[in-house]
């Protein structure tokens, strides 16, 4: 590796498979899907949706997103899709903060609810990003559905991100599905790059 670096007058590997940031391409549509993502968080209450094929930068533009996103924002990145639809509850209450003094830890998921409202009342809004959502049962699914249910008198009390391959298009098309699909007010698709996106790409990452 040294002398692969070395040869090319590298710092660092530019093509690790591990997301980073700092390497974020915002061509290929890229850029302009990240700003319709903080667009769509920031002055929208319904969930979004990202979908794309595997290696399509999914999760490193959710990572970005996490960095771009105002401080008052409280961001949740759950990759785990095999939560069950009580343990995705506990994760983000965990995620969130301790439960409150001389609660037991299973009582996580009943503290969510009074977590989110005292975040909105100090003026934080709450973002959970979920990573891989087509590996997600249907049970958990619509648990996410019922979590978008969660408001304030005027305002939802945290807003959902789907990120997910193909799949997780035709899961959402199932009848099943369709009371969470109709919660989905933005969609958004990283598509293939073609070959002069490709170059710039490359260029981009020896840069």
């Amino acid at each position: 590796m040294a002398l692969y670096l070395e040869h090319f007058g590298l710092k660092e590997p530019p093509f690790r498979i591990t997301p980073h940031p700092d390497f974020f391409f915002d061509g290929a549509d890229r850029g302009a899907t990240l700003e319709g993502l903080l667009y769509a968080i920031l002055h929208d209450e319904g969930i979004v949706k990202v979908s794309g094929e595997i290696g399509s930068g999914k999760t490193t533009l959710c990572r970005v997103l996490m960095e771009r996103l105002p401080r008052e924002v409280e961001t949740v990145f759950l990759a785990n899709p095999s939560y069950s639809r009580t343990e995705i509850l506990r994760a983000i209450a965990d995620e969130l903060g301790p439960p409150a003094a001389g609660s037991p830890a299973a009582s996580a998921p009943r503290n969510l609810p009074a977590q989110l409202i005292e975040l909105y009342a100090s003026g934080r809004r709450v973002v959970v990003m979920i990573d891989e959502a087509q590996a997600m049962p249907e049970d958990t699914l619509e648990q996410v559905r019922l979590l978008s249910n969660l408001e304030s008198s005027r305002h939802k009390l945290l807003q959902i991100v789907l990120f997910g391959q193909p799949e997780l298009d035709a899961a959402l098309d199932k009848p099943s599905m369709r009371q969470l699909k109709d919660r989905i007010t933005h969609n958004f698709r990283t598509r293939p790059l073609n070959a002069h996106e490709t170059g710039s790409y490359i260029a981009f990452r020896m840069r």
